[in-house]
């Protein structure tokens, strides 16, 4: 069965159980503050099991893309070298909010690998959680009968609360489960060694496929489990195994999933994929990690140099460093294996398609960065091979790997291969401290903790009103105190909220809650999932009374101006540079707006002028904001609305219209577009191949932002002391600037020409050595230099110091005759790095020409009193 026909399987099978087929959330994770990534299938309907919604379907099924690379579910190091981990991977699911529990999830799994896809019932395993003392939890029992319908009691094996317990976090919902696998080994190896002595012993053909959850406890922070009210099944099953079983292979990368990626790679390297390891571990690594790469891109996730980004890019680089490395790939060509991926995947992950052409730059441009990275580490290890063998040393320092990769980028693993290849060692034990010192560092910085939530009432919190009003009568329905980076907080739900939650680029509200008196600042007010949730600094004396909750409204309002600001914006920006531009992230306060988007140019000053004019013009019909709530999407499509990148849209959607633009949003903004009042670009870059940034301000910000201009113009015109254009006046000026700079120029050379002679005049010979030791006047460090490099032409057998002082800071210059240099062993660089010392300073240069300069300039006489006794001391050759 094909990896497409497979899936299909799977998701038809569940429909038929009564299950609602729900699309995979972004691989990249927005409104959880615990996550980066999607790792799991469950983390979409975290909200469901912690009780902070209601599901609107009690089973669900989905094929959920998953990303495994940071925290304790972290499979990178292994990817590419055995047959079963994955950066980028699919989690097959079925689930039950309180409907179905443990009969149900374990006769539809039997139900689905044996009769709807024939796998062979005698190479199934099941295990069952065996209990634990440190809980209090017995054998479970249910799950084990329910078992041993299907499987003798050989093949029903009790699992440790390692493998057999799964547990959202520290605390959270939790249960024991039961694992299903499978033995793909041969016949001849299953009769010489039972599978079950082999289950969860990392065995490659012994391997979990399945893993049924049964979420019935809460763990709380304590460590105490507590009953929850309904019990929830969670299943997640491994797509590219399940693949790997179902097509009677023994590697993932056999299967239809992966090949047509291998043998793309294979051709464009030109090797063939299983005929050498090494070359194998390689294609197989890029493979995995375009996939990776891909699906975070099209979600919305580039590469960056933090936070997610800066995984991906991390992620990407170890497949370009495996290319350059194994595959001889000296030029990019991860970027031309997207079309095979996207024939390959897009049908069931149309993202992929829409977004083919961004992903492509975007990792043609990281892959031509980076392999300019390894060009430049290479020649700095160069030196530092060097360096260590002129010492006589094996072993290079771990600090050194570490600064290598941590400030270059260049990898670890590259540094100890180029060390062996020179029969150096690499410091493992020192670069793991350094490394270890780095992760503490950054724990330390965006270190989080949280206790069990106070529960005040039990009730749904509430919808959120600040669409309709800035204040609003609420009841904390729950709070709980938390710790950021060390200093304390509190987090608390309302019954309802007129506080708007920081999401799709629009900052949280801040404001306060009032009761009897007694005032709570609101800090920010952020969505964790979909619950909201406001930080104070402090908890209101009372915290079960009735509160009056006011948002900060001009915070509010001049938010709403940038955001409704970014609508117009994209409008604008479509007609001007046309319809392939599309948003790709966006960031809203009261201070400013950010507009990322796709064009793959730099915008020329008319079309920037163009743009502004465009949205200044709808500002100015002042159009009313048309806005509709609980749409069908397919009626907002209709419309023509325009999603926003990355973002995962429910059932139903909120629209918002000013005049022609219209757009998918959750945000708040403006009643009138007359509000705004003045919209003003204040810069355009790229921020990555193919993305441009807008940054701009409005209302009164761009309003100070053109005062200014007006006033600067004032003063230049009063400075100018012209009553007409001061365009021309400065023209002018300007013209007769560049008149004086030539003869100013022309009278310097005359100057340095006159001062090179006396300076002639005044060199003493010694053992056979023209030496000037002076102090000279001049306007910087390039003029020093140049009148060293007269004095060294006039001979050749030249030692000049010359010492100036150049705005209180010394400079020092030397210059020795590259004769000199060959046949009297004298070198530039180390004397001016002995000489600087007298002017408290630091220098280098090449053996015949070097500069240093210093904050002691009344140490440049000593200087050079230095180093004319430097030359007199040296020996004769």
């Amino acid at each position: 069965m094909k990896a497409n026909e497979l899936r299909k399987a799977f998701l038809d099978f569940f429909e038929s159980k009564q299950h609602n087929i729900v699309a995979s959330a972004p691989m990249v994770v927005k409104n959880d503050p615990t996550l980066m990534f999607t790792n799991a299938g469950m983390n979409q309907f975290k909200d469901y099991f912690l009780g902070n919604s209601v599901p609107k379907s009690t089973r669900v099924t989905d094929s959920q893309k998953c990303l495994r690379v940071s925290g304790k579910h972290n499979d990178l190091e292994e990817v590419g070298h055995d047959t079963y981990h994955h950066t980028m991977f699919e989690m097959l699911g079925n689930w039950s909010f309180g409907d179905y529990f443990k009969q149900e999830a374990i006769d539809w799994a039997w139900e689905f690998l044996v009769d709807e896809l024939g796998i062979d019932k005698e190479r199934l395993y099941a295990s069952v959680f065996e209990g634990s003392d440190d809980d209090g939890l017995k054998l479970d029992t249910e799950a084990q009968d329910l078992w041993l319908k299907y499987l003798p009691g050989n093949r029903v094996l009790n699992g440790s609360k390692k493998d057999n317990f799964w547990e959202m976090g520290d605390t959270g919902p939790c249960g024991p489960c039961s694992e299903v696998h499978v033995d793909i080994r041969s016949d001849e190896d299953r009769a010489k060694i039972s599978g079950a002595s082999l289950v969860n012993q990392d065995h490659p053909l012994v391997i979990e496929i399945w893993n049924l959850v049964f979420i019935q406890y809460n763990r709380k922070a304590n460590g105490q489990l507590e009953a929850l009210p309904n019990k929830h099944v969670d299943t997640g099953m491994g797509f590219e195994r399940l693949a790997m079983v179902t097509q009677g292979k023994q590697s993932n990368y056999d299967t239809d999933v992966f090949q047509p990626l291998l043998q793309k790679i294979a051709a464009l390297s030109e090797k063939k994929y299983g005929q050498n390891e090494q070359n194998d571990i390689a294609m197989r690594v890029i493979a995995d990690h375009l996939r990776a790469v891909s699906f975070s891109i099209a979600d919305g996730q580039l590469p960056s140099n933090n936070k997610a980004g800066y995984v991906i890019r991390r992620i990407l680089r170890r497949a370009v460093r495996y290319a350059y490395t194994f595959l001889g790939a000296n030029e990019p060509f991860i970027h031309l294996l997207v079309p095979t991926l996207v024939e390959s995947m897009g049908n069931a992950f149309p993202e992929l398609a829409k977004q083919q052409d961004i992903i492509s730059k975007v990792i043609l441009e990281e892959e031509q960065s980076f392999l300019r990275t390894l060009a430049n580490g290479i020649k700095i290890l160069d030196n530092i091979i060097a360096e260590t063998k002129k010492a006589g040393k094996k072993n290079v320092s771990g600090d050194k790997s570490f600064v290598l990769y941590d400030t270059f980028g260049f990898p670890a693993d590259l540094t100890d291969l180029i060390l062996r290849e020179n029969g150096l060692e690499f410091d493992h034990n020192g670069f793991t401290a350094e490394m270890a010192k780095q992760k503490e560092r950054s724990r330390a910085v965006g270190s989080l903790q949280t206790d069990d939530w106070v529960v005040l009432e039990e009730a749904e919190a509430g919808e959120f009103t600040g669409y309709d009003q800035t204040e609003d009568e609420i009841k904390i329905l729950r709070y709980r105190k938390i710790s950021v980076k060390k200093k304390e907080m509190y987090q608390l739900v309302f019954s309802k909220t007129p506080f708007y939650a920081e999401s799709g680029g629009q900052v949280g509200d801040t404001g306060y809650i009032e009761a009897n008196g007694e005032k709570t600042t609101i800090t920010d007010t952020k969505k964790e999932n979909k619950l909201t949730v406001h930080f104070c600094t402090k908890l209101p004396s009372k915290p079960e009374a009735t509160f009056k909750a006011v948002v900060n409204v001009q915070n509010r309002m001049d938010t709403e101006n940038n955001h409704s600001a970014t609508h117009l914006l994209h409008h604008a920006l479509r007609n001007v540079l046309g319809t392939h531009v599309e948003q790709k992230g966006s960031y809203v306060d009261s201070e400013r707006l950010r507009f990322d988007f796709s064009h793959f140019q730099k915008l020329t000053d008319e079309e920037i002028a163009e743009v502004e004019k465009s949205v200044n013009a709808q500002i100015r019909k002042n159009h009313t904001i048309s806005e509709k709530r609980a749409v069908a999407m397919s009626e907002a499509e209709a419309m023509g609305a325009i999603a926003f990148f990355g973002e995962k849209y429910g059932d139903k959607v909120r629209v918002v219209k000013f005049g022609d633009s219209v757009e998918l949003c959750g945000g708040t903004h403006v009643a009138a577009t007359g509000q705004i009042g003045m919209f003003k670009i204040t810069s355009e870059a790229a921020i990555a191949s193919g993305i441009r940034r807008i940054e701009a301000i409005t209302a009164t910000k761009s309003e100070a932002y053109v005062n200014e201009f007006v006033e600067q113009a004032k003063e230049i015109k009063s400075l100018l002391k012209s009553s007409g254009s001061p365009i021309k006046a400065i023209r002018k000026l300007i013209e007769a600037h560049d008149v004086l700079n030539k003869q100013l120029g022309v009278f310097r050379k005359e100057k340095a020409a006159m001062l090179a002679q006396t300076l002639m005049h005044s060199a003493k010979e010694i053992n056979g050595i023209q030496v000037i030791c002076a102090k000279v006047v001049a306007q910087d460090a390039g003029e020093v230099k140049e009148l060293a490099y007269k004095l060294g032409k006039m001979a050749n057998n030249m030692f000049v110091v010359l010492g100036a002082d150049l705005a209180g800071k010394a400079n020092l210059t030397v210059l020795i005759s590259e004769q000199l240099v060959a046949n009297k062993g004298l070198n530039a660089g180390a004397i001016i790095r002995e000489i600087a010392k007298e002017i408290q300073g630091g220098g280098g240069g090449q053996a015949f020409v070097a500069q240093a300069g210093g904050k002691k300039p009344e140490g440049i006489q000593n200087a050079l009193d230095k180093a004319y006794k430097l030359i007199n001391t040296h020996p004769v050759s």
